[in-house]
């Protein structure tokens, strides 16, 4: 796994005592949206965005969010938060009757627009990341923002090859939430 280059976000909190880490969030992010390569996604989680720079940028003015990693289209990982901290990525969420996503997720963001590919060289980062968490907290699941928040949010999308990720990690399809049939219904959210 390449070295995270170490962004602190002032973004995060603590998670709720005995929180076992299971489940990795994938999202897209690109600022402005379809821009790339720019220094504004790592502003927005610093908290140090200039939001009169760009008039989208008023849309999101005073926005606190974080992810624990970056992954830009180049392939470069960036760390925002530690794994151990909650950061605040998911928003309101739920995954199979568990609400608050973030108590108990680690946040992958992806430099990308939902619903557009992802280039090439994100996917060995992704993957050789997911494999080392996994090594670290008891990981279960891999879903898309799209599968803990259906409705409201819709990303990485179907410009994620899902396949892709999991023939780089070896993981079981169970694993990876974006291949199961019924990947974007709202039982996933819903108590069992």
């Amino acid at each position: 796994m390449p070295t995270p280059r170490r962004c602190p976000s002032p973004h995060h909190g603590a998670r709720p005592p005995g929180a076992r880490i299971t489940l990795l969030v994938l999202h897209s992010i690109s600022l402005p949206p379809g821009q790339y390569g720019g220094p504004q996604v790592e502003q927005l989680f610093a908290g140090t965005l200039d939001w009169d720079a760009h008039p989208y940028f008023e849309s999101i003015r005073g926005l606190q969010v974080s992810a624990h990693y970056f992954i830009r289209r180049c392939g470069e990982l960036l760390q925002f938060v530690d794994c151990e901290r909650r950061a605040w990525h998911a928003g309101t969420s739920a995954w199979l009757g568990r609400p608050n996503c973030n108590d108990f997720s680690i946040g992958i963001e992806l430099e990308g627009l939902e619903g557009e590919p992802f280039e090439p060289a994100q996917y060995p980062t992704l993957a050789a990341l997911c494999l080392e968490l996994a090594t670290r907290y008891p990981i279960e699941h891999v879903a898309g923002h799209q599968h803990i928040a259906p409705g409201r949010k819709a990303d990485p999308g179907p410009g994620f090859d899902w396949a892709l990720l999991q023939r780089q990690t070896g993981w079981p399809r169970e694993r990876l939430v974006g291949l199961w049939p019924q990947a974007d219904a709202e039982i996933f959210t819903a108590p069992p």
